[in-house]
């Protein structure tokens, strides 16, 4: 049987491929080859914070709970664990994760005094919202 010709794109987790079912998209790589997640799984887009309007992380997850824990106890290299942002202040709920990631694109070319109204609207005092999730 012949494999379908794919075409790289980049995908939530950095370089994948998305092949040509619109139903599937891929997140990265396991050792079997590639992992797909479908379209339809509900997705979450989240603002992290050191302080109130302190350095700020915008991201994506399909799992708030456990990419919040991975913040929080330095487990993920990178921004967060170099600059100590552990505090969760906003999130959405997305039908999708293609949803989720889109808002998180959308987020990230928001002017600074935007996303700062949107915590403050939802969170006014910057709280930790980890305690709201883990219930």
């Amino acid at each position: 049987m012949k494999t379908p010709r794919v075409k790289p794109e980049v995908t939530a987790g950095g370089w994948g491929v998305i092949w040509p079912f619109p139903q599937i998209v891929t997140l990265g790589l396991d050792p079997r080859g590639l992992y797909f997640q479908s379209s339809d799984m509900a997705g979450y887009t989240y603002i992290l914070a050191d302080m109130r309007r302190g350095r700020t992380y915008i991201g994506v997850t399909n799992d708030l709970v456990r990419r919040v824990y991975e913040h929080r106890e330095g487990l993920v290299e990178g921004y967060t664990k170099r600059y100590k942002i552990k505090r969760l202040v906003y999130f959405e709920t997305h039908d999708s994760i293609i949803d989720a990631i889109q808002r998180e694109k959308t987020l990230k070319r928001w002017y600074r005094q935007w996303k700062d109204a949107l915590v403050e609207e939802n969170n006014p005092d910057w709280g930790d919202l980890w305690d709201e999730i883990v219930k």
